[in-house]
């Protein structure tokens, strides 16, 4: 007698599946679902931490390039304006004015005349080494910035020594179209007497009526 091929049922009457197998199937899309989005908000949170990062470091490299762009220009400007040859005096003065702006430079224009007779009398000639310097003060969304600027100054007159003597400055500079410029100049507070001894008719300008203070600011 022919036997009947016996079914795969299980013992809970299904076939292929073993017992319990039914018990959990629906949770595991769930879990899931849950776990691509954690993952999802995980890499949410570093990119938007990485850009952040990135947006704050952008902003620091930005400022540091401006603050050397200020340097740079302060100390130039400074040592044009302690520089002065009586035998090339209006080229000289034209470099003065510009490498001011504001009440700086309407000093310097509106003197340039008797300042120049003075020069040319005395027949000095005046040369200025930046020995160093450093921005004290920055704002960027003003354009005001504060310097200080040490330098080593020599006055050639005419049969005498050449007389040498180092003096710190203190400038203001103002942002303008054609990049930033002094505003503002004067003799740093030392609380002792300059050495050396600088001849009548040095080319160095008498402070504005606003020399700037020194500032630990940044």
């Amino acid at each position: 007698m022919a036997r009947t091929p016996q079914s795969s049922r299980t013992e809970s009457g299904t076939p292929g599946t073993p017992p319990g197998g039914r018990a959990g199937t629906g949770r595991r899309p769930l879990l899931a679902v849950a776990l691509a989005l954690a993952v999802a908000a995980a890499v949410a949170a570093a990119l938007s931490g990485w850009s952040w990062y990135g947006a704050a470091h952008d902003d620091d490299a930005s400022f540091a390039r401006t603050r050397d762009t200020v340097l740079a220009a302060a100390e130039q400007a400074v040592q044009n304006l302690n520089t002065l040859d009586h035998s090339d005096l209006d080229h000289g003065l034209d470099i003065w004015e510009s490498s001011t702006t504001g009440d700086l430079h309407t000093q310097l224009t509106q003197g340039r005349a008797d300042f120049a007779k003075q020069v040319q009398q005395a027949q000095t000639t005046t040369t200025a080494k930046v020995l160093s310097g450093a921005v004290t003060e920055l704002d960027t969304r003003t354009g005001k910035a504060s310097v200080m600027v040490a330098l080593r100054i020599t006055v050639q007159a005419p049969k005498q020594q050449p007389a040498v003597k180092e003096s710190r400055m203190l400038g203001e500079l103002t942002r303008t179209a054609s990049g930033w410029k002094l505003s503002a100049l004067g003799q740093a507070p030392t609380g002792e007497s300059d050495s050396g001894t600088v001849p009548s008719g040095t080319a160095t300008p008498a402070p504005t009526a606003t020399t700037p203070k020194p500032t630990a600011s940044h």
